[in-house]
């Protein structure tokens, strides 16, 4: 403990830029102890710790070095978190254990906010899969959120908790922004507007986003990588607020163009990735197949519905041979320069009959009845679980 703390005093004095003499006036102390410290000649009374953690603006556990060993182990905690892979997953199976990791940790390290940040996203996103999103349309057709409902969700109301906390206290930029843009999305739902407006509002536009200022901090082969993953990440995120834009205004939706516009959305993909390898964002297809299939059926368009159906099976099974844990390349050529590192196995396709249609606003309930008593539906549903189908 003596020579980590004397080569502490001296690492946080020299990088403060500050003589031994600094550090002995402002503790009242003199030079030479200070001296003496740092050469592990001797170490400080244990009541002037506090005044030396103090003057550095550290804990008394970093000046100790404690920090370090307490930051690899939670470290750990999330990455044990991060192989229930609970967003690849549609099941909520993952809830309770992986909820009780996390808080443990939290309670061992309350002041980790890496950890903290880890668990409002767990939270949110089992108070989804737990409790549901409930919505409906206004008299003028647009959706909202039924906050009543919303109310009632315990782990919406934790992970609040949690980020409220850590936007007034956040020391890093990047978990500051998390839990803004988590506070954001969960005041929509609990109906506190203008809260949600302030966030959102202190938020940089699209323009000042991370991948496009990295895409034009470098040049040559990096600019390259950099432009490539925009591209990528731009393209989920317009094919997010497209469908966002479609079911939100019920009008729109009964426009007749909705088809088209989310087969647009695949090709947009394609324009990225002209060989077809999505990597992870196979998922992202997946999701705009199944809904395109219940928008396919309820305009009568049933042998297209279920070739969409079909579809979605195929880029599944494709998710499925690229989560092997292993970092790959993507191969377009505009993202060929594109590392990924691919999740651990998850079993997409038998899970695909309960997400559809993805999207289930608006109602969804009679193409669902219908949609299920074509017999193909039935076939789907084998091929999606590993059944073999035989013809007659």
């Amino acid at each position: 403990m003596t020579l980590q703390l004397g080569e502490k005093i001296k690492f946080l004095r020299q990088k403060a830029g500050n003589t031994q003499l600094d550090l002995a006036n402002a503790i009242g102390v003199t030079g030479q102890a200070v001296s003496r410290w740092e050469l592990n000649a001797a170490y400080p009374d244990m009541e002037l710790i506090p005044s030396i953690a103090n003057y550095f603006g550290v804990t008394i556990d970093e000046l100790f070095g404690y920090e370090s060993e307490h930051g690899k182990k939670a470290d750990e905690i999330i990455g044990k978190a991060a192989e229930f892979n609970i967003y690849a997953r549609s099941d909520d199976e993952w809830v309770d254990e992986c909820l009780s990791l996390l808080r443990r940790g939290a309670a061992e390290f309350p002041r980790n906010e890496k950890l903290l940040i880890t668990l409002a996203e767990a939270l949110s996103e089992a108070g989804w899969r737990r409790c549901g999103e409930y919505w409906y349309y206004d008299s003028e057709g647009y959706q909202r959120h039924n906050y009543d409902k919303h109310a009632e969700n315990a782990y919406w109301s934790e992970a609040v908790r949690i980020c409220e906390k850590l936007v007034k206290t956040a020391g890093d930029g990047e978990i500051y922004i998390r839990a803004a843009r988590l506070l954001v999305l969960l005041y929509g739902n609990l109906g506190e507007r203008d809260k949600a407006l302030y966030f959102a509002g202190n938020m940089p536009d699209i323009s000042n986003s991370r991948e496009i200022l990295l895409s034009v901090s470098a040049d040559g082969k990096p600019r390259a990588e950099y432009t490539g993953k925009a591209l990528l990440k731009l393209a989920s995120e317009f094919s997010r607020l497209l469908i966002q834009g479609l079911i939100t205004d019920i009008h729109v939706y009964e426009s007749g163009m909705t088809a088209e516009k989310i087969q647009g959305l695949i090709s947009l993909f394609y324009l990225v990735c002209e060989d077809g390898n999505f990597g992870e964002y196979h998922g992202e297809i997946i999701k705009l197949y199944l809904f395109l299939s219940r928008v396919q059926w309820e305009k009568g368009d049933c042998d297209e519905a279920f070739l969409s159906l079909d579809e979605a099976l195929e880029h599944a099974k494709k998710l499925e041979n690229f989560l092997d844990g292993n970092e790959h390349m993507f191969t377009g050529v505009l993202v060929s320069l594109v590392k990924v590192k691919r999740g651990e196995y998850v079993d997409i396709s038998s899970s695909l009959p309960e997400d559809w249609p993805f999207w289930r606003a608006p109602d969804y309930s009679e193409a669902e009845r219908t949609i299920k008593e074509d017999p193909r539906w039935k076939e789907w549903v084998k091929r999606c679980i590993g059944g073999t189908i035989f013809s007659n």
